[in-house]
């Protein structure tokens, strides 16, 4: 009974749905930090504090990729908290990273607690776009 959920016309939504992000641009490609040691050495080199989220960043050899990592500890809240904190830098990475950030540069943005969740999203993307342009010698 299930298998005429990918028929043409059902009313599910496949992959082949519009994308939901804005538009990225196709010479830079993001992609997300995975290991620890990668963490670490960003948290190694430059910050850029602002009210919601710390930014750390550092530079790297591979010209081709930005590369973003996202982190909320225990004191920003409990599991939900946490998860939704990060999906809010996420969803904000989304929108500037591609634009503003810098080929060959790892970034790491760390929840704030009880900022990250509450502030106002739209303050928080102009607070990363100012905090790249900071890291950055002024220019995005």
């Amino acid at each position: 009974m299930g298998d005429n959920m990918n028929a043409p016309g059902s009313d599910r939504v496949g992959d082949d749905a519009s994308p939901k992000s804005g538009p990225v641009s196709s010479c830079v490609t993001v992609e997300t930090l995975k290991q620890r040691s990668d963490f670490l050495r960003a948290a190694k080199a430059k910050r850029a504090p602002c009210p919601a989220f710390l930014l750390q960043a550092r530079s790297r050899d591979d010209a081709a990729l930005i590369r973003v990592g996202y982190t909320c500890s225990k004191k920003v809240g409990n599991a939900v908290t946490r998860n939704r904190a990060k999906r809010r830098l996420r969803a904000m990475a989304r929108q500037v990273m591609a634009q503003h950030g810098r080929p060959g540069w790892d970034y790491v943005l760390v929840g704030r607690p009880g900022a990250t969740v509450s502030h106002d999203f739209a303050a928080m993307v102009d607070d990363l776009e100012r905090a790249l342009g900071k890291l950055h010698g002024g220019k995005p």
